[in-house]
Formats: structure tokens, sequence, C-alpha cells
């Protein structure tokens, strides 16, 4: 893996730095990673990927581009109304960094395709805001050992959880084992924008760190953002003896 002369002008900025360098360069462009979602969320995560300088990045999202969504997906703009996120963020992205390899997923994800979406990516990150999906993602990742990196939004909130499931750490359900009683998502509850981006400009610190190899401190720990009283904490999950997934051994 070489970096040419573009490239180290491109990312001279990064590359100054003594925690990435050259060989941290060459660490990002090799990397790959699947963006799950391409949302409020997803729209500032996969920016960022991009413009850091990852070479591979696959996108899921199976739905259309609607007018409610303009308001925090940045990528879209009222021409791609009615048009599939995933060709559109594609087509943005390109215009970003046009040596990317972008694959496009145009499906949802179910039990029965999980494995041959998810199964050639290192990184895979959750922007879903779909209880069922994010359980789905979870429970795959747990079992085939994956790196992922989740975050949600809810009105003037956002979370953001790591799980490298290399290590003995909980997972996803330790934290919320069951379908919470009331339905949590955008379209329900309602969404600050600027939550989103900071939460899919956090999503994209946690994957470089994890490239660059950077210091892990929010593996197994959620990290929770209230944009109103303008905190960020930290907080370590705890393994449940119940959880599905086994957690405890």
């Amino acid at each position: 893996m070489v970096l040419d002369l573009k490239e180290f002008k491109r990312f001279e900025k990064q590359i100054i730095l003594k925690k990435i360098g050259v060989s941290g360069q060459k660490k990002i462009k090799k990397a790959n990673v699947l963006i799950i979602g391409v949302g409020g969320l997803g729209c500032p995560l996969i920016s960022y990927l991009a413009s850091s300088g990852i070479n591979n990045i696959g996108i899921v999202d199976y739905d259309k581009i609607e007018l409610g969504n303009l308001n925090r997906q940045i990528l879209f703009n009222t021409s791609d109304l009615g048009k599939y996120k995933v060709y559109q963020a594609k087509k943005r992205i390109k215009k970003i960094y046009n040596q990317i390899k972008i694959k496009t997923i145009k499906i949802k994800i179910t039990k029965k395709n999980i494995d041959s979406i998810l199964r050639k990516y290192n990184i895979i990150c959750d922007g879903t805001d779909n209880f069922d999906a994010r359980l789905l993602i979870n429970d795959y990742c747990k079992q085939k050992k994956k790196i992922l990196i989740s975050a949600a939004i809810n009105k003037f909130d956002g979370h953001l959880f790591k799980f490298n499931f290399k290590k003995k750490i909980p997972c996803f359900r330790c934290f919320m084992p069951q379908q919470p009683t009331q339905e949590i998502n955008c379209d329900v509850q309602g969404i600050f924008p600027p939550v989103a981006g900071i939460l899919g400009s956090l999503q994209a610190n946690e994957v470089l760190k994890t490239i660059l190899d950077l210091k892990d401190d929010l593996n197994g720990n959620i990290l929770i953002f209230d944009s109103l009283k303008m905190i960020l904490r930290k907080t370590k999950i705890q393994i449940n003896p119940k959880c599905a997934n086994v957690c405890k051994s």
C-alpha cells in the first residue's frame, strides 16, 4: 500500500500529526468500512471517512429521499427527492474524493442476507433508527467478532457505542435487552438537526481511532451527549448474565 504525491498533498494536514503519519495514512487507505443507514448519522459519517482517505466503503439503505430528511441529511438536496439514498450519497461522495470505491447496497438487512452483506467488512457502523435492526446487527457482529460502532439520536440527545467483539465485553443486548415500550425514532420523537451531525462525526472519530490503533477508551462503554446542557458523559456498560448472546462466557 503506497501513497502517491497527490494523496500526500490532499491528506498532509493529518499526515503531519505524530499519531498518524505516513504509516497511519496507509492504514486509513487500506481500511474497509460498512455503513448501515445513510440518514442523519450516515451522511456526516461517510463524508468524514471519505474525506480522511478511506478507499473502500460500503453503504446500506433501502429508503428514498423525502422532504422531511433534508433538515439533517446533509448529502441531499431538493433535486434528490424520490431518489434512493445510496445512489445519491455515492454521487456526492465521489465528488469529494473521486478515488474512493463505494459499494451501494439497496436492501433491507434481514437474518437471511446479513452474512452476505457484512461478511467482508472489518468495521461495521450502525446508523439505523430501527430497534430490531440494531439487535440483528449487534448479534451478528458479536457472533463473528466484528468491530461495531453504533450511534442513536433522539430529540436533543445522542448515544454512541463501540463494541470490539474481539475482546470480552458486553454487547448492545446487555444495555437494552428488550424492545422499548415506546417506539424511538426521528419520525415519532423528532430530532434536533445538529445532534445528528455531532453523533455522525463522533462515529467517524471512533472509526478512524480504531483503524489507527489509537487509545480505545470507548470500547464497551456508552457516550451520552446532551445538546441542551452541552454535557458529554461516558458510562461503562455492565455485562448482563442473562444476555441472549451469553456475554458472561
